[in-house]
Formats: structure tokens, C-alpha cells, sequence
């Protein structure tokens, strides 16, 4: 939707007291907003998803980012002792029924990463509270937000080009992230390092000539020209030896692949883009003489949550726990948290040296401790 589709009738939807949070919610779509990307800084030139593909460190960055997310489970508790809901809604952990959990999630992360924003479409609802029973998740790009003529709020949401309800089977439940997503953030940095692997590619398979045959100033004709060249390349991949009489002189080209500078350019933009996903340049690759290192792989993981995943976890966290909204989860006593017990778990011996510790003082017997290891089911 363009800047002119602002001033044009719409359709009239009837909104319910129970839409105001969607009709308040922040505008994270280009559709229909004139300077929303001069609100968040952005260059607003937008990459596509299959240019952020083609970049070797944006594809390891977005399958670090939602393959980490999507491996670690949710559990559901109770808002006023924390403690842990033994049977939660399937649709926590599984929205959609036809497909693995993780699955959902890992292209739910992915929305957020690339677009700022993710979408579950309900399908189904329970009878007697109304909550979300099943969802599906819709692409970004299969939804537009039609604003007010302001682009100040949020009229409704379509769905490729059909207006969705405001609740109830159909409607959207909208993740929001925390930003216009890397597509808008970093279009620039994307295009740039896709246009590199194209000139990687091209020159890969057409490099340069590292040799001419060049006449001395005898006017050759056509088809001798054609002859020389084709026995010499005859010779060259014969690995034999070729003929040159005086009319023609070889003249190598003295080629130096480190003149095109294409490697020292891939390095820069692949940091840069590494930068834009949150990711630490090393975990990509992206800095061959990066000196960070972790003293234990805990530390490492804990350093990735921190500064990678937590904004997208926390997007997912706080929307699967709103209540008061005709598109809820869970109930208002509830909420929902990744269990993140087994990802910073550590390793082997440095659980095993913290195990040590607690039984040297009496904290821990060695029962608990084969609990805990699963060595006892």
C-alpha cells in the first residue's frame, strides 16, 4: 500500500471496545506509513528476504538466532508464586497442529529478526473462555496494516488483501519486536553483501584472463586470429606445448586477485551484518582475527542470549502472556517462559565441578545429582 492508499475510502470496519490495544499498538509495517522509517532512523531502503539468504553471514546469523529459539521449551506458571503449570495449553508449545512446535517458532523468530514483527493467525478458539485453541503463522509479507489517514493507528489488518476480524477464528495475534526489523534497519548493509556475492560468484565463474596473445603490428586476418587462438586454447588444457611464430607475442596479465579487493570487502560487510543481526562477528565467521574467546561454553551461551536473543524471546514471552485482549493465550493469572535450565546448563565438568562443590557442603545428596543428570527416571 502506498502513501496515496492514506487518502483514499476504505472499507468501514465496526471496532469493539475490545480492539483498543490493537487500535494503540506501534505501526510496524512500510504499507501505509510516510515516515516511519525516518521515525526509527532507518536509510528506507528495504532488502528483500531472499537478498538476506544469499549473504552467507545473514543466513548463519538468522539459523543461530531462530534454531536457538526454537530448540528451547516454553513452560507456562503462575504470575503470583512463579510456580510451574504441569499441563498448559497445547497451543503454547505447539500452535499449529500440523506442524512441530520448534517449526513455528523458528519462522515466528525469523519474522521478528527480519521484519520487526510476526504473525499467528487463530484457528480455533475454546467455546467457553474464548482463548486462542490453534494458530497458524502467516507470512509478513501476506499482511498489510491499513492505518487512519494519520498513520497515527492501526484501522485493521488484512490478509492477502482480505480484512481480518478484530477477534475470534481468523483474527491475528501480532509479536511485535523491538525495532523496524534488519530488512529496513540494514537494507543497505544487505543489498551491498548480496551484489558481493554476486560479483563473487560471476567472477568465479568467468575470472580473468591471466594471458593475451598480442600481434607485434602484423595485420592478421579474421580467420587466422580464430585458428591461433583456438589452437592455443587446444594447447593450454591439453597441458602440451604450443607453437608461436614472430607475428605474435604472449603477454601475461599479471593478474592479482588481491587488487580486486573483493575478499577484504565480503570481510567488512560481513561484520557489518553481523553487527545488524546482534550476532558476535566470531559466531559467523566474520572476523578471522577476533580475539574474544569464552573461558567455558556457559559463558558463551550466556553471552549470546544476552545481546542476540533475549529481545526476540522477550517478544514472544510478553505476547503469549497478554490477557485482557479478545485474542489471549493463557489466563490473566498465568504467563509464559522459556526454560532456559538446560541451555545455560554448561558442560559436562563444569557441572560436575559445581555438583562436587554442593556435596562437599551438605547442599546437594548423590541421588539428587543423578536425578538431575537423568540418571534416574
Amino acid at each position: 500500500m502506498g502513501l496515496k492508499d492514506l487518502f483514499v475510502t476504505k472499507p468501514q470496519i465496526v471496532e469493539s471496545a475490545d480492539d483498543v490495544a490493537a487500535s494503540l499498538a506501534p505501526v510496524n509495517n512500510s504499507g501505509g506509513l510516510y515516515n516511519y522509517f525516518n521515525y526509527f532512523g532507518s536509510s528506507g531502503i528495504t532488502a528483500t528476504r531472499a537478498e538476506f539468504m544469499s549473504v552467507p553471514t545473514c543466513a548463519r546469523a538468522r539459523n543461530i538466532v531462530c534454531s536457538s529459539i526454537s530448540s528451547i521449551p516454553l513452560k507456562v506458571r503462575t504470575k503470583a508464586d512463579g510456580a510451574r503449570v504441569e499441563t498448559p495449553p497445547r497451543v503454547i508449545s505447539q500452535p499449529d497442529p500440523r506442524c512441530p512446535g520448534s517449526s513455528t517458532y523458528a519462522f515466528l523468530c525469523e519474522d521478528l529478526l527480519l521484519y520487526g514483527y510476526g504473525y499467528l493467525r487463530i484457528n480455533e478458539i475454546y467455546a467457553d473462555s474464548y482463548r486462542i485453541r490453534s494458530a497458524e503463522r502467516i507470512n509478513p509479507t501476506r499482511v498489510m496494516i491499513v492505518t487512519n489517514p494519520m498513520g497515527t493507528e492501526i484501522d485493521y489488518y488484512t490478509v492477502d488483501n482480505v480484512p481480518a476480524p478484530t477477534s475470534g477464528v481468523g483474527a491475528l495475534a501480532v509479536f511485535y519486536g523491538n525495532d523496524e526489523g534488519i530488512l529496513n534497519r540494514a537494507g543497505r548493509t544487505i543489498k551491498a553483501g548480496a551484489e558481493l556475492e554476486r560479483a563473487a560468484v560471476m567472477y568465479a565463474r568467468e575470472p580473468v584472463p591471466t594471458m593475451v596473445l598480442k600481434s607485434n603490428g602484423t595485420a592478421l586476418p579474421a580467420d587466422r586470429i580464430a585458428k591461433l587462438l583456438e589452437a592455443w586454447g587446444t594447447a593450454r588444457r591439453n597441458r602440451s606445448t604450443a607453437f608461436l611464430n614472430s607475428d605474435v607475442e604472449l603477454q601475461a596479465m599479471g593478474f592479482d586477485p588481491e587488487k580486486l579487493q573483493l575478499n577484504q570487502a565480503r570481510s567488512y560487510v560481513a561484520t557489518e551484518l553481523a553487527r545488524a543481526s546482534g550476532i558476535p562477528a566470531f559466531y559467523v565467521d566474520a572476523e578471522s582475527g577476533s580475539s574474544m574467546t569464552y573461558s567455558n561454553a556457559s559463558l558463551a551461551r550466556q553471552s549470546l542470549l544476552d545481546f542476540s536473543l533475549r529481545p526476540v524471546m522477550t517478544a514472544i514471552e510478553e505476547r503469549l502472556s497478554m490477557t485482557g485482549m479478545p485474542n489471549d493465550f493463557l489466563p490473566p493469572s498465568q504467563e509464559v517462559k522459556f526454560d532456559l535450565d538446560d541451555y545455560l546448563r554448561g558442560s559436562a565438568k563444569e557441572r560436575a565441578d559445581v555438583y562436587k562443590i554442593l556435596y562437599d557442603i551438605g547442599a546437594i545428596t548423590s541421588d539428587e545429582i543423578r536425578l538431575d543428570e537423568e540418571m534416574i527416571r
